[in-house]
Protein backbone atom coordinates (compact mmCIF):
# COMPACT_ATOMS: atom_id res chain seq x y z
CA UNK A 1 0.00 0.00 0.00
CA UNK A 2 1.35 3.42 -0.99
CA UNK A 3 2.37 5.74 1.82
CA UNK A 4 -0.04 8.56 2.68
CA UNK A 5 1.90 11.72 3.45
CA UNK A 6 0.86 14.17 6.17
CA UNK A 7 1.55 17.83 6.97
CA UNK A 8 4.65 16.93 9.00
CA UNK A 9 6.05 15.18 5.91
CA UNK A 10 5.59 18.37 3.88
CA UNK A 11 7.39 20.38 6.56
CA UNK A 12 10.25 17.86 6.55
CA UNK A 13 10.39 17.98 2.74
CA UNK A 14 10.69 21.76 2.87
CA UNK A 15 13.51 21.50 5.40
CA UNK A 16 15.30 19.11 3.06
CA UNK A 17 14.87 21.45 0.10
CA UNK A 18 16.40 24.30 2.14
CA UNK A 19 19.25 22.24 3.60
CA UNK A 20 22.43 24.28 2.89
CA UNK A 21 24.46 21.12 2.22
CA UNK A 22 22.10 18.82 0.33
CA UNK A 23 19.11 20.99 -0.63
CA UNK A 24 17.86 22.27 -3.97
CA UNK A 25 19.90 25.21 -5.35
CA UNK A 26 16.76 26.96 -6.64
CA UNK A 27 14.85 26.63 -3.35
CA UNK A 28 17.88 27.78 -1.38
CA UNK A 29 18.06 31.01 -3.38
CA UNK A 30 14.48 32.01 -2.61
CA UNK A 31 13.35 34.58 -0.06
CA UNK A 32 10.04 36.24 0.84
CA UNK A 33 10.16 38.61 -2.13
CA UNK A 34 11.01 35.98 -4.75
CA UNK A 35 8.38 33.50 -3.53
CA UNK A 36 5.63 36.13 -3.53
CA UNK A 37 4.91 36.13 -7.31
CA UNK A 38 4.49 32.35 -7.19
CA UNK A 39 2.05 32.69 -4.28
CA UNK A 40 -0.12 35.14 -6.21
CA UNK A 41 -0.01 32.88 -9.27
CA UNK A 42 -1.03 29.84 -7.22
CA UNK A 43 -3.91 31.74 -5.60
CA UNK A 44 -5.25 32.69 -9.02
CA UNK A 45 -4.90 29.09 -10.21
CA UNK A 46 -6.95 27.94 -7.21
CA UNK A 47 -9.65 30.50 -8.08
CA UNK A 48 -9.63 29.42 -11.73
CA UNK A 49 -9.99 25.73 -10.87
CA UNK A 50 -12.84 26.44 -8.44
CA UNK A 51 -14.73 28.55 -10.97
CA UNK A 52 -14.34 25.75 -13.54
CA UNK A 53 -15.44 23.24 -10.87
CA UNK A 54 -12.44 21.10 -11.78
CA UNK A 55 -12.22 19.41 -8.38
CA UNK A 56 -9.13 17.22 -9.01
CA UNK A 57 -7.36 20.38 -10.18
CA UNK A 58 -8.64 22.29 -7.13
CA UNK A 59 -7.05 19.63 -4.91
CA UNK A 60 -3.75 19.95 -6.75
CA UNK A 61 -3.73 23.75 -6.74
CA UNK A 62 -4.61 23.93 -3.04
CA UNK A 63 -1.59 21.72 -2.43
CA UNK A 64 0.59 24.13 -4.40
CA UNK A 65 -0.78 27.05 -2.37
CA UNK A 66 -0.16 25.16 0.89
CA UNK A 67 3.42 24.62 -0.24
CA UNK A 68 3.83 28.40 -0.51
CA UNK A 69 2.78 28.82 3.13
CA UNK A 70 5.16 26.10 4.27
CA UNK A 71 7.91 27.80 2.22
CA UNK A 72 7.34 31.12 4.01
CA UNK A 73 7.28 29.34 7.35
CA UNK A 74 10.64 27.71 6.65
CA UNK A 75 12.27 30.97 5.51
CA UNK A 76 10.93 32.75 8.60
CA UNK A 77 12.12 29.94 10.87
CA UNK A 78 15.63 30.20 9.43
CA UNK A 79 15.61 33.94 10.18
CA UNK A 80 14.14 33.35 13.65
CA UNK A 81 11.10 35.48 12.84
CA UNK A 82 8.35 32.87 13.29
CA UNK A 83 7.55 29.38 12.02
CA UNK A 84 4.66 27.32 10.70
CA UNK A 85 3.64 26.27 14.20
CA UNK A 86 3.37 29.89 15.36
CA UNK A 87 1.39 30.72 12.21
CA UNK A 88 -1.11 27.99 13.05
CA UNK A 89 -1.21 29.03 16.72
CA UNK A 90 -2.02 32.66 15.92
CA UNK A 91 -4.65 31.62 13.39
CA UNK A 92 -6.45 29.25 15.77
CA UNK A 93 -6.23 31.81 18.57
CA UNK A 94 -7.77 34.49 16.34
CA UNK A 95 -10.57 32.26 15.04
CA UNK A 96 -11.53 31.15 18.55
CA UNK A 97 -11.65 34.80 19.62
CA UNK A 98 -13.82 35.74 16.63
CA UNK A 99 -16.28 32.88 17.16
CA UNK A 100 -17.60 33.30 20.72
CA UNK A 101 -20.88 31.76 19.52
CA UNK A 102 -18.98 28.49 18.95
CA UNK A 103 -16.30 28.74 21.67
CA UNK A 104 -18.12 30.60 24.49
CA UNK A 105 -15.31 30.29 27.04
CA UNK A 106 -12.61 31.29 24.58
CA UNK A 107 -11.00 27.85 24.49
CA UNK A 108 -10.83 25.31 21.68
CA UNK A 109 -12.74 22.67 23.66
CA UNK A 110 -15.50 24.89 25.05
CA UNK A 111 -18.94 24.41 23.50
CA UNK A 112 -22.15 26.41 23.40
CA UNK A 113 -25.57 25.11 24.30
CA UNK A 114 -26.75 23.27 21.12
CA UNK A 115 -30.36 24.20 21.88
CA UNK A 116 -29.56 27.89 21.37
CA UNK A 117 -28.90 29.02 17.80
CA UNK A 118 -27.46 32.54 17.53
CA UNK A 119 -28.92 34.89 14.92
CA UNK A 120 -26.74 35.54 11.87
CA UNK A 121 -27.11 39.30 12.31
CA UNK A 122 -25.85 39.02 15.87
CA UNK A 123 -22.90 36.88 14.75
CA UNK A 124 -21.96 39.40 12.05
CA UNK A 125 -22.25 42.32 14.48
CA UNK A 126 -20.05 40.57 17.05
CA UNK A 127 -17.54 39.68 14.34
CA UNK A 128 -17.18 43.33 13.36
CA UNK A 129 -16.90 44.48 16.99
CA UNK A 130 -14.15 41.92 17.65
CA UNK A 131 -12.28 42.82 14.46
CA UNK A 132 -12.46 46.53 15.28
CA UNK A 133 -11.11 45.86 18.77
CA UNK A 134 -8.24 43.85 17.28
CA UNK A 135 -7.47 46.62 14.82
CA UNK A 136 -7.64 49.29 17.51
CA UNK A 137 -5.08 47.39 19.55
CA UNK A 138 -2.90 46.88 16.49
CA UNK A 139 -3.20 50.54 15.50
CA UNK A 140 -2.19 51.65 18.97
CA UNK A 141 0.87 49.42 18.84
CA UNK A 142 1.83 50.55 15.33
CA UNK A 143 0.69 54.18 15.74
CA UNK A 144 -1.70 53.72 12.79
CA UNK A 145 -3.82 56.81 12.07
CA UNK A 146 -6.25 55.71 9.34
CA UNK A 147 -8.89 53.00 8.99
CA UNK A 148 -7.52 52.24 5.52
CA UNK A 149 -3.93 51.70 6.65
CA UNK A 150 -4.32 47.92 6.79
CA UNK A 151 -5.69 47.53 3.23
CA UNK A 152 -2.79 45.94 1.31
CA UNK A 153 -1.50 47.99 -1.62
CA UNK A 154 -0.64 44.78 -3.50
CA UNK A 155 -4.26 43.57 -3.65
CA UNK A 156 -5.87 43.29 -7.10
CA UNK A 157 -7.13 46.80 -7.86
CA UNK A 158 -10.85 45.97 -7.94
CA UNK A 159 -10.67 44.00 -4.70
CA UNK A 160 -8.71 46.79 -3.02
CA UNK A 161 -11.31 49.32 -4.18
CA UNK A 162 -14.07 47.33 -2.47
CA UNK A 163 -11.97 47.02 0.70
CA UNK A 164 -11.32 50.78 0.78
CA UNK A 165 -15.00 51.51 0.18
CA UNK A 166 -16.06 49.15 2.98
CA UNK A 167 -13.58 50.78 5.36
CA UNK A 168 -14.94 54.23 4.54
CA UNK A 169 -18.51 52.99 4.85
CA UNK A 170 -17.72 51.55 8.27
CA UNK A 171 -17.16 55.05 9.65
CA UNK A 172 -20.19 56.53 7.87
CA UNK A 173 -18.49 57.87 4.72
CA UNK A 174 -20.86 56.39 2.14
CA UNK A 175 -23.82 57.05 -0.13
CA UNK A 176 -27.19 56.62 1.64
CA UNK A 177 -28.49 54.47 -1.24
CA UNK A 178 -27.53 53.20 -4.69
CA UNK A 179 -28.94 56.25 -6.50
CA UNK A 180 -25.97 58.30 -5.34
CA UNK A 181 -23.61 55.70 -6.77
CA UNK A 182 -25.39 55.70 -10.13
CA UNK A 183 -25.22 59.51 -10.25
CA UNK A 184 -21.50 59.31 -9.50
CA UNK A 185 -20.98 56.86 -12.37
CA UNK A 186 -22.74 59.25 -14.76
CA UNK A 187 -20.61 62.12 -13.47
CA UNK A 188 -17.38 60.17 -13.92
CA UNK A 189 -18.39 59.01 -17.41
CA UNK A 190 -19.00 62.63 -18.42
CA UNK A 191 -15.53 63.54 -17.12
CA UNK A 192 -13.99 60.70 -19.14
CA UNK A 193 -15.71 62.01 -22.27
CA UNK A 194 -14.42 65.51 -21.53
CA UNK A 195 -10.83 64.28 -21.21
CA UNK A 196 -11.13 62.29 -24.43
CA UNK A 197 -12.07 65.55 -26.13
CA UNK A 198 -9.20 67.42 -24.44
CA UNK A 199 -6.56 64.91 -25.54
CA UNK A 200 -4.85 64.93 -22.10
CA UNK A 201 -3.71 61.30 -21.75
CA UNK A 202 -2.70 61.57 -18.09
CA UNK A 203 -5.98 63.15 -17.04
CA UNK A 204 -7.91 60.62 -19.12
CA UNK A 205 -6.23 57.74 -17.30
CA UNK A 206 -7.09 59.31 -13.94
CA UNK A 207 -10.72 59.79 -14.93
CA UNK A 208 -10.99 56.22 -16.20
CA UNK A 209 -9.66 55.12 -12.82
CA UNK A 210 -12.34 57.22 -11.09
CA UNK A 211 -15.00 55.64 -13.31
CA UNK A 212 -13.78 52.13 -12.50
CA UNK A 213 -13.79 52.98 -8.79
CA UNK A 214 -17.38 54.21 -9.05
CA UNK A 215 -18.50 51.08 -10.93
CA UNK A 216 -16.77 48.95 -8.30
CA UNK A 217 -18.76 50.84 -5.68
CA UNK A 218 -21.93 49.89 -7.55
CA UNK A 219 -20.86 46.24 -7.35
CA UNK A 220 -20.39 46.65 -3.59
CA UNK A 221 -23.88 48.10 -3.19
CA UNK A 222 -25.26 45.23 -5.28
CA UNK A 223 -23.34 42.73 -3.11
CA UNK A 224 -21.55 41.50 -6.24
CA UNK A 225 -17.87 40.60 -6.38
CA UNK A 226 -16.39 42.85 -9.10
CA UNK A 227 -13.42 40.52 -9.65
CA UNK A 228 -15.73 37.53 -10.16
CA UNK A 229 -18.04 39.62 -12.34
CA UNK A 230 -15.19 40.75 -14.59
CA UNK A 231 -13.70 37.25 -14.75
CA UNK A 232 -17.09 35.99 -15.89
CA UNK A 233 -17.24 38.68 -18.57
CA UNK A 234 -13.71 37.81 -19.71
CA UNK A 235 -14.69 34.15 -20.04
CA UNK A 236 -17.82 35.01 -22.02
CA UNK A 237 -15.82 37.27 -24.31
CA UNK A 238 -13.20 34.55 -24.85
CA UNK A 239 -15.86 31.97 -25.67
CA UNK A 240 -17.71 34.27 -28.07
CA UNK A 241 -14.50 35.42 -29.73
CA UNK A 242 -13.43 31.82 -30.37
CA UNK A 243 -16.74 31.30 -32.14
CA UNK A 244 -16.15 34.42 -34.24
CA UNK A 245 -12.62 33.20 -35.10
CA UNK A 246 -14.05 29.88 -36.25
CA UNK A 247 -16.58 31.62 -38.49
CA UNK A 248 -13.89 33.91 -39.95
CA UNK A 249 -11.68 30.92 -40.78
CA UNK A 250 -14.62 29.28 -42.55
CA UNK A 251 -15.03 32.40 -44.69
CA UNK A 252 -11.41 32.86 -45.71
CA UNK A 253 -9.92 34.77 -42.78
CA UNK A 254 -10.25 38.15 -41.13
CA UNK A 255 -9.18 40.14 -44.19
CA UNK A 256 -11.90 38.55 -46.31
CA UNK A 257 -14.94 39.64 -44.32
CA UNK A 258 -16.68 42.89 -43.46
CA UNK A 259 -17.43 44.36 -40.07
CA UNK A 260 -21.08 43.39 -40.58
CA UNK A 261 -20.14 39.72 -41.01
CA UNK A 262 -18.05 39.86 -37.83
CA UNK A 263 -20.94 41.44 -35.94
CA UNK A 264 -23.30 38.73 -37.22
CA UNK A 265 -20.91 36.03 -35.99
CA UNK A 266 -20.70 37.74 -32.61
CA UNK A 267 -24.50 37.89 -32.35
CA UNK A 268 -24.66 34.22 -33.30
CA UNK A 269 -22.16 33.39 -30.53
CA UNK A 270 -24.29 35.24 -27.97
CA UNK A 271 -27.41 33.39 -29.12
CA UNK A 272 -25.67 30.00 -28.88
CA UNK A 273 -24.45 30.94 -25.41
CA UNK A 274 -28.01 31.79 -24.37
CA UNK A 275 -29.37 28.52 -25.78
CA UNK A 276 -26.70 26.47 -24.00
CA UNK A 277 -27.46 28.31 -20.77
CA UNK A 278 -31.15 27.42 -21.09
CA UNK A 279 -30.26 23.77 -21.74
CA UNK A 280 -28.09 23.70 -18.62
CA UNK A 281 -30.97 25.12 -16.59
CA UNK A 282 -33.35 22.34 -17.71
Amino acid sequence: MAQTYQLDDLIYLMQRLRDPQTGCPWDLKQDFATVLPHTLEEAYEVADAIERQDWPHVEEELGDLLFQIVFYGQIADERRLFDLHSIIHRLVEKLIRRHPHVFPEGTLTSQRDPSVTPEEAEINANWEVIKQAEKAAKSAAEKSVSVVDDVPVTMPALTRSVKLQKKASGVGFDWPDVSGVLDKIREELAEVEAEIASGNAQRLQEEIGDLLFAVTNLARFAKADPEAALRGTNERFSSRFRHVEKRMQEQGGWDSVSAEVMEAAWTEAKQLEKENSLKDAD
